[in-house]
């Protein structure tokens, strides 16, 4: 159940069972509670990170967004996006996160 997890949430996947299953259901229940397709939720819930400025969150979601064929352009785009809302230095950050797991360009 865990092993694709990154350390911190696994332990507390472990620690804290029913915690994470809860949130796990919680996450299920408000991704199908919308028309939103898979690709559009990905992109959302990264542009969602790089406004909180979560560097292992972003690293977590550009991973499964490649692994869903999003590609490495797409990714970025989101990131640029994220510039007159939340700011350049905080985009350029995202960009870098992204760039760490889809190369430099």
């Amino acid at each position: 159940m865990t092993k694709d997890l990154p350390a911190a949430a696994s332990k507390i996947a472990n620690e804290y069972p029913e915690i994470w299953k809860a949130y796990a259901a919680l996450g299920k229940t408000a991704s199908d509670a919308g028309p939103l397709d898979q690709r559009t939720r990905r992109l959302v819930k990264l542009g969602l990170v790089i406004g909180i400025g979560s560097e292992g969150a972003v690293h977590s979601h550009v991973r499964r967004a490649l692994a869903e064929g999003i590609s490495a352009d797409e990714i970025k785009h989101a990131a640029l996006l994220a510039i007159p809302t939340t700011g350049f230095p905080r985009a350029v950050a995202a960009l870098s996160w992204i760039e760490d797991l889809t190369g430099k360009n």
